[in-house]
């Protein structure tokens, strides 16, 4: 018996790695984790290709009731923890495997793309992104996001805003939400903005321009996220040009 941790990628049922596929398909439990990202496709088109009901996971149920749920299943057959995007970029994934191995449970881990990875899409290199950080819906007091950026920017480097998102709701922060909370809390309206929808998809949008020049794109459905460029190396420039 064993707990896998998939990645299942940034897009639909067919981003799954072969390896994370053969995987699942040896398990007789199937979790989805539904709160950090959504996919492009609904969870019957993963039910079809898996061959396997997936039972979805919110948030409480990842940190509060899987002793009960998840963990449970591991002890007693084969379970599968899908992930979208790659297996272990949040932090509450890894809890969930320290928990198992601490429950003395087998745990095995597939990855797979994320969008710390498949940002390079939009022609900046990755391993010059600084520290990520998220934009909360309630953020009438929060700070952080506004540091880290500072704190990226002064190192000359990228900085990738995660932007929040409740898929059980239906509800998204957009680009234009998420350059008015900056915007108002002290970053320049004169920085650059890229402002990218369903990266990892075959057909990504990615627009940049100034503040008042971004929240006027139409970005399309969700997922999103917002990139503030540090120093642009030429081939960068190249690229967002």
């Amino acid at each position: 018996m064993a707990l896998y941790f998939i990645g299942i990628g940034l897009n639909d049922e067919k981003d799954i790695t072969v390896k994370g596929l053969e995987a699942v398909k040896k398990c007789d439990a199937v979790y989805l984790e539904n709160y950090t990202s959504v996919l492009q496709v609904p969870v019957k088109k993963l039910e079809q290709l898996y061959g396997k009901k997936i039972m979805l996971a919110d948030r409480e149920l990842v940190e509060k009731k899987a002793e009960a749920t998840i963990l449970k299943d591991a002890k007693e057959k084969n379970t599968a923890f899908l992930v979208i995007g790659d297996s272990l970029c949040a932090t509450t994934h890894i809890d969930l495997m320290l928990r198992a191995e601490k429950e003395n449970i087998p745990v095995e881990v597939i990855h797979n793309a994320s969008v710390i990875s498949a940002i390079g899409i939009t022609g900046l290199e990755v391993y010059k992104f600084g520290k990520t950080t998220s934009i909360p819906f309630e953020n009438k007091n929060v700070k952080t996001p506004v540091e880290v950026f500072r704190m990226n920017k002064k190192n000359g480097l990228h900085t990738l805003f995660l932007l929040d998102l409740n898929p059980e709701k239906n509800k998204f922060m957009n680009i234009k939400q998420a350059v008015e909370y900056l915007v108002s809390n002290g970053v320049s309206e004169k920085e650059m903005f890229i402002g990218c929808a369903r990266i990892g998809s075959e057909k990504p949008i990615i627009h940049k321009g100034k503040s008042k020049e971004i929240i006027k794109k139409d970005f399309g459905s969700p997922p999103y996220c917002l990139i503030i460029p540090g120093n642009l190396h030429f081939i960068e420039e190249q690229a967002l040009s």
